[in-house]
């Protein structure tokens, strides 16, 4: 049997949307789920093949300040897609989170970010850059108030932390690992 939508209603609208869903089953059974839809996001992880460093974003996530009392957590640049092409969300991105202007993309995946609750896909992708291509200081868009401090890591330290299980943003996790098996040559030394 596929599973059927019985009753769909919209419990809450702002900035994200919970829907609530009454479904039919596989099995036939019935259940209720709620669904939260903000939008499809991106992430990139810039790295420097020259000098083995790779930049990413430090800032305050409500949520993880909320639940564990963490003032920063450290992840990839990221946002959402606006009305754009995936690759042109993460170089708007890049240029606002980490005043970086970026050329080829490589991309690793398209990805839910939590299945089981949120509709968000995250575009994940790699790009190299040069330390020429640092145009302004970063930070975030002005009046977005995210407060984001551009960290620049290397290479070797992020492998180690991603190993160590020290990498509590996923899609840095995810995109240190896919970075280690697609250019190894980087984490040689």
């Amino acid at each position: 049997m596929t599973p059927e939508i019985l009753h769909r209603e919209t419990a809450y609208a702002g900035y994200l949307t919970v829907e609530r869903l009454r479904l039919r089953l596989p099995d036939g059974g019935e259940a209720m789920r709620e669904i939260e839809s903000h939008g499809d996001a991106v992430a990139v992880l810039p790295y420097d093949p020259a000098t083995g460093v790779a930049l990413i974003v430090r800032l305050l996530r409500a949520p993880a300040f909320l639940r564990d009392g963490e003032l920063a957590l450290e992840e990839a640049c990221a946002g959402m897609i606006e009305a754009e092409p995936e690759a042109d969300a993460a170089r708007r991105e890049a240029l606002e989170e980490l005043g970086l202007k970026l050329g080829p993309l490589e991309p690793i995946g398209r990805v839910w970010s939590s299945p089981g609750v949120s509709t968000e896909r995250v575009s994940l992708f790699l790009a190299p850059y040069a330390h020429s291509d640092r145009v302004s200081p970063g930070g975030g868009a002005a009046g977005e108030h995210e407060g984001i401090t551009v960290i620049e890591r290397s290479l070797a330290t992020l492998a180690g932390d991603a190993a160590a299980g020290r990498l509590t943003d996923l899609k840095l996790l995810t995109l240190v690992l896919a970075l280690q098996v697609r250019r190894p040559d980087l984490f040689a030394g």
